[in-house]
């Protein structure tokens, strides 16, 4: 594993054993050694931004995802933690992607492939852009993004949450339903569909959990934040 716990709110680890560390700008508490810093972009955060009409507005929905940050390259101990949130080291020693939002994301190592995927390729709301239009509908009222984090390869990543974590795994007879601003991310080869339990005008008048869930189905984990806080 990577990284290695502190406390429930702080992560460690070596960064020259990591072959360079990602996290978000701003996260880094302290280190000992020989550590450089550089900015760090993420794969596909501007990909869309050039294009017009309602590209151009996935574009910048998909700029809105991307948080920035900073790689850690030489050797020596980093520190990691961010706002005094919970933190929760995933082991993706089996390869497998990790989807998560960029706001709930506070670290990885350097290897592990980044990419910014649509939830329309994760289930949440038909193929091309009438159904990213949706994507984005849905994640107006739902508090969740249209775009997401993708994580894959070989490695370890820090999450971030309120209250704690809890793992649910996924693949049994029957779907997983999760609360949106209790959802964090999910790993393996899970579909999350939002779903709509009344009506869309009905719901403008509800809370978020009385009104949608997102379901999770597949087979992998979903993580749930202990809290319905947004970060």
């Amino acid at each position: 594993m990577v990284f290695s716990k502190v406390n429930s709110k702080v992560v460690k680890v070596d960064v020259g054993a990591a072959g360079g560390v990602v996290a978000r700008t701003g996260a880094m508490l302290f280190y000992t050694g020989q550590v450089q810093f550089s900015p760090h972009q993420v794969p596909g955060s501007q990909s869309m931004a050039g294009m017009g009409g309602f590209t151009r507005m996935a574009g910048r929905m998909m700029q809105g995802e991307h948080e920035r940050t900073m790689l850690a390259q030489g050797h020596g101990e980093v520190h990691y933690g961010h706002a005094g949130l919970e933190v929760h080291v995933v082991d993706m020693s089996q390869g497998g992607a990790l989807c998560v939002e960029a706001s709930r994301l506070l670290a990885h190592n350097a290897g592990l492939q980044s990419s910014v995927v649509s939830v329309v390729s994760q289930g949440g709301g038909g193929r091309g852009m009438l159904g990213a239009l949706r994507g984005a509908a849905a994640g107006a009222l739902s508090g969740t993004g249209m775009f997401t984090t993708q994580l894959s390869g070989y490695g370890s990543a820090v999450l971030l949450a309120h209250g704690g974590f809890i793992e649910l795994p996924v693949g049994g007879p029957n779907p997983v339903f999760v609360d949106p601003d209790a959802f964090v991310g999910t790993y393996g080869s899970v579909q999350v569909e939002l779903k709509s339990a009344v009506g869309w005008r009905e719901a403008m008048g509800r809370g978020v959990g009385e009104a949608m869930q997102l379901q999770c189905t597949g087979q992998g984990i979903v993580y749930v934040q202990a809290s319905e806080e947004k970060l």
